[in-house]
Parts: C-alpha cells; structure tokens; sequence
C-alpha cells in the first residue's frame, strides 16, 4: 500500500502537469506538426504523453504496428490520431466508488464534459479487439469494469436520461447544461448527477452492449454480481414496461405517461409535442417507446425500430450473465423480451417500398398507420444493424433497406463533391457524417464500395486529421464539432477490421484528388 504522503505528492505532480496541458477543444482546431507526408499534409492531434489521460500500451503498440499495415500516409496519421482519441482525451476520472473497491470510470463524449451512456460504450468499443480478462487496475478490463459500474448507478439513479454528470468520488464539479435549464420533465431528476434527461432505448441497448463485450472477451461472468449490475438490468425491464403502454386505453382515455419533456427551444427536434408527451402510439405492437433518437433527437413516431433491434440484440446476449448468476427468472426475462421485440420487429416495423417494391425496415412507427422511412448516422441506424448484430449484411429486407438508406429515397442522405454519407436531422440538409461513411465500411463487403468511402473520409478532415461529427458535403473546411471521440474511436476499430477481413485494401494509396 501506498503512504498517504506519497499519494497527496503524486497527485499535486499530476495536476501540476495537467494545469501546463492546452485545452483539448482548442488543440484540435490548430495544426500541429509533424504532418504526413501525403496530398492531404494532415496534421498530428495526439496530446504530448504527460497529457494523455489514459495510457494503455497495447494500443499505443497496434499503432506503432499499423505503420507498415497501413501504407497510405494520410491514412495512416487519420488512424494514428482517431483510434486513440478516447484514451488520450476522453478519460476524465478513473477511481473507485466511496468505501468500496467498485471500480468507476467517467468517460466524456469529448468537447462536452459529460457521459453519455451511448457514447461512452461505443467509445470503449473502440478497444474491443485488445480486451482480454486482467484483474489489474491499470488495465483494458479495469476501464471497461468502470464504465459498466458507472453505467449501472446513473441507471439506477435515473432511468429515463441518456447523460450524466461527474461522480462525486471525482470531485470534478458538474457541468451546466444551458440548453436545457429549463426542461421540464418527468420524473425528476437531480441536475447534479444528470446532465440531460432524454429518454432514448438505446442508452440500455449501449449498455447491455458494454456488458457483453465486457463478457464476452473476459468471460468474467463473477464481476456482475459484485456490485448492481443485476438491480440496473432489473431496471431496465421495469422502464421498458412502462414504455410499451400506449397512449389511449381500450375506453379511449389517454393513459398516464411516467416519462414526459418540454423544452424551450427553436427547434422541434429538441422537445416534444402534446404535453411533454410526443405523437400518440399505439399499445397493439409489442414495442418500447423511445421519446428521441441516438443523435438526441425527437422521434416523429416512438416506435423506434432500430432503438427496438439493438435493445433485442443485446437483451438475448447479456441473459447469459444473468444466468451464470443463478439468476434464472431475469435471465428468462431478458429472453422473452428480446424473442417478442424480434416478433415485433418482423411483424410490424417492415412495409413495402412504394419506389422498390421491396419489404423494407421502417425508421419508425406509430403502430396506427404511420411510418417515417429515412435513417440518421447515429448508431443505432438501419444502416448500421448488422454491425450491433440484429442480423447479418446479407439478409435480404436489410439489402434492400440499405438500398434505399443509400439513395435519394432516404431525406437524409446527402451528396457532394466532398462527402457522400448519411445525415440527420441534427445538423441538418447538406451535412454529411462520416460516421455513416465508417458504418458503410463496416457493413459492407465490396471493395470497390469501400476504398470509395475510405478515399472520401481521408480527404474531408479539412487538414486536421480527426473524424468530425458533420462535414458539409460540399465544403471540406465546414464542419461540426472538432473533438468527438466516438466518431474517431469508430474509424479506428473500422481500420482493424479491415486489417483483418481486407488487409489489401490497407495497403493501397489513397492519394488522388478528385
């Protein structure tokens, strides 16, 4: 064990060397050499190590490693400076829970000091291929062990919000959220822990997700039953129930909704009609209702289909831990769910394409009449559910689905000089994401499909050499949000699939410009 004195000096070293570091919205505005050696001239972006706020040498090493995997240069700076982007910016506080040896890790989303239960997932994601089981506390494992302990007591504290602030063992203070000082929602929450309170399917998806990457690479099922784990899935269950009830009951009167949000805003994305309450669902399709979409966005329908697929998916997957756990009935539970949200799915979340006819995924429902055909970047997308594992690339509904997300037909895919990719709403027409670009990779077996995307998505950085949020498709230097680390961290675990399934294509140039 360590002295107390030894602690205390470590502690004013560290924060003496973090008070010298630039602040990472700004650096990742600036050019900083030395830049690569291709057309494209991309800059560095990784801090200096004594900023770095974690290190896990495996991945620093991969890196290293990728130099003759990757031959393009300007490719290879984008890899070096996006798949460690989480690690090197994004770990705000690692520790352990008050009187308790429970570990926590909070993970921001990047220029927004705060943890999304999405984001933070998929940011550890992004490492995946590198976990394996360790007990120590500086290791891969112990950093996702954090995440899914943090996860499980925001989940527990407040069910119904997809963001949150620091934990008070971190004593970073919390962050305010100016666009939403005003919400109204229900149930109350405690801006103290919760940074923003969207109800969004798909933060439980995330973190059943995080669960089973956890398990499956460690096949640690002992951790789960150590802390909460159990009691947030337990939760989770309870919450999905109170949203599969419809608007109306049989007699017509409209039913007592327990989640409900009202902002005052300009933008009809960012709150909900009817009294906090959204447009009306109906009770008759066996799905959960998720007032916005993964992009922070309203649904126009709450039937939210690839909210719904991803939430099955991994439902089906983490019943395991419950079961190794001796807990039978949840794990039942659990399976039931996903079996029924599949049924669901199949049933009612499919229509006919009037311009394909073909049977293709809705975007969402309303279980009356209504259905909203597009798709968002954001994961969980249509585009993106072979790579959460719904299904696999070549089923055909989802070939014809990604046609049409593909194509004119979707109002959310832009077309440019510059990039080519799904939108959303969130940013709006003319933006691109170069997520949807990476999800594209990712989802796709044609070389000739990806080299094309991997071309776009190497000279559309406007110099920096990171993975924006939005780039205009027809103005490389026009983007949004210089400092997102799930994007980045996304384009990285792109690369090492690649260097598995089409290492070929890694060792092509990628220097023309169009």
């Amino acid at each position: 064990m360590f002295s107390l004195s030894y602690l205390l000096a470590l502690a004013a070293l560290i924060c003496g060397v973090c008070s010298q570091c630039p602040d990472y919205s700004d650096y990742s505005q600036q050019y900083h050499a030395p830049f690569s050696s291709g057309v494209y001239n991309l800059s560095y972006q990784r801090p200096d190590p004594s900023c770095r706020t974690y290190v896990i040498p495996a991945v620093d090493n991969l890196i290293k490693n990728y130099s003759s995997v990757i031959k393009d240069p300007d490719l290879y700076r984008l890899f070096e400076n996006s798949f460690p982007n989480t690690l090197d910016t994004a770990i705000k506080w690692k520790g352990t829970a008050a009187g308790s040896d429970e570990e926590l890790t909070f993970v921001i989303t990047g220029d927004i000091n705060a943890m999304w239960l999405r984001d933070s997932a998929n940011q550890m994601q992004s490492y995946v291929s590198l976990l394996g089981p360790s007990a120590a506390n500086d290791s891969l494992a112990s950093l996702y062990r954090g995440v899914i302990n943090l996860q499980a007591r925001y989940i527990l504290e407040s069910p119904y919000c997809q963001s949150f602030q620091p934990p008070t063992e971190s004593n970073v203070p919390p962050s305010v959220n100016g666009a939403g000082s005003d919400d109204t929602v229900t149930p109350p929450y405690d801006n103290n822990t919760v940074f923003e309170c969207k109800f969004e399917i798909d933060s439980f998806a995330a973190f059943l997700e995080v669960s089973n990457n956890y398990y499956t690479a460690t096949g640690d099922a002992t951790f789960f039953g150590k802390y909460s784990w159990l009691q947030a899935v337990q939760t989770i269950l309870d919450v999905a129930a109170t949203q599969m009830i419809p608007t109306y009951s049989p007699n017509g009167s409209v039913n007592t909704y327990t989640y409900t949000f009202e902002r005052y805003t300009f933008s009809a994305e960012d709150t909900l009609d009817n009294s906090g309450m959204g447009n009306p669902s109906s009770g008759t399709t066996g799905l959960v209702r998720s007032a916005f979409r993964p992009s922070d966005d309203a649904c126009l329908y709450q039937l939210f289909i690839p909210g719904n697929m991803m939430f099955a998916r991994y439902l089906n997957s983490t019943a395991e831990i419950a079961s190794k756990l001796g807990s039978s009935d949840l794990a039942s539970k659990m399976s039931s769910l996903s079996t029924s949200l599949r049924s669901a799915i199949e049933s009612v979340g499919t229509f006919t394409s009037r311009s394909a006819g073909s049977k293709t995924y809705a975007y969402e429902i309303d279980g009356f009449e209504a259905i909203n055909f597009m798709d968002d970047a954001n994961i969980p997308s249509l585009l993106s559910a072979p790579l959460y594992g719904y299904l696999d690339a070549s089923d055909p509904i989802y070939q014809a689905t990604r046609k049409l997300v593909l194509s004119e037909t979707n109002p959310y895919f832009m077309r440019g000089p510059v990039l080519s990719a799904v939108g959303g709403p969130h940013d709006g027409p003319g933006y691109a994401w170069p997520m949807a670009s990476i999800v594209r990779i990712l989802t796709s077996s044609d070389d000739d499909e990806i080299v094309r995307e991997l071309q776009q998505l190497v000279s559309s950085t406007d110099g920096l050499g990171l993975v924006h949020e939005s780039v205009n498709a027809f103005d490389e230097g026009d983007w949004s949000r210089q400092w997102f680390s799930w994007a980045n961290g996304l384009f990285g675990q792109m690369i090492v699939d690649l260097a598995q399934r089409k290492p070929e294509i890694l060792q092509m140039s990628f220097q023309a410009r169009e």
